[in-house]
């Protein structure tokens, strides 16, 4: 008996010690992947996001995005303009942040929900995705107006940071909600509550 209940820890630390970094390398692949706006490039990293918190959870799905935020930080080029500690001065650096959060609400919800159906993934995938907007247009109006002094009014950052790229964003939260809820289902065994 315990050593089945070993073999299958083991199996959950496998899984993680896996899908951790592989979602970090996905969050960076999708920085890259991008269409060049004036002041937001809208990338394909919320994608990544999304999914690390639907399929690795509150945690996990937190700390693959932490792995990405700190990567950058330390000055590996892996953010859309490069690295560095310096990079907290750029407008875009909030939604960095919020990718923290928005995988670890995204995680949260799905987790306290007994229904891990298509309704719970798509209002966790929106909740994220609220929060990583919400997180990301205020740092990008505070950057904007008090640090790199390029005034800009609220409704302009919201214009910018959150209306061009909702379009593409919505449309990712769909596909992402209808491919994590299955896949969610395939990964029950190997998953343990956070």
């Amino acid at each position: 008996m315990d050593l089945t209940h070993n073999h299958q820890k083991q199996k959950i630390r496998t899984y993680y010690i896996v899908l951790v970094p592989m979602f970090t390398a996905l969050t960076i692949i999708g920085a890259f992947i991008k269409i060049p706006t004036p002041i937001v490039s809208l990338t394909f990293q919320t994608l990544f996001v999304i999914l690390s918190g639907a399929l690795l959870g509150s945690r996990m799905g937190a700390l693959s995005q932490i792995l990405y935020v700190t990567l950058g930080l330390i000055g590996i080029p892996v953010f859309t303009k490069g690295g560095g500690f310096g990079y907290i001065f750029q407008p875009t650096f909030g939604y960095l942040l919020g990718f923290v959060v928005g995988s670890f609400i995204i995680g949260k919800i799905i987790e306290m929900r007994k229904d891990k159906n298509l309704i719970t993934f798509l209002l966790a995938n929106l909740a994220g995705l609220t929060v990583i907007y919400t997180i990301g247009v205020v740092y990008l109006y505070l950057i904007l107006n008090y640090v790199s002094l390029s005034p800009i009014s609220f409704a302009n950052a919201i214009k910018v940071g959150v209306l061009t790229p909702l379009p593409k964003d919505l449309a990712l939260v769909v596909i992402v909600t209808i491919v994590a809820q299955k896949v969610f289902k395939r990964l029950a065994h190997f998953r343990v509550n956070q």
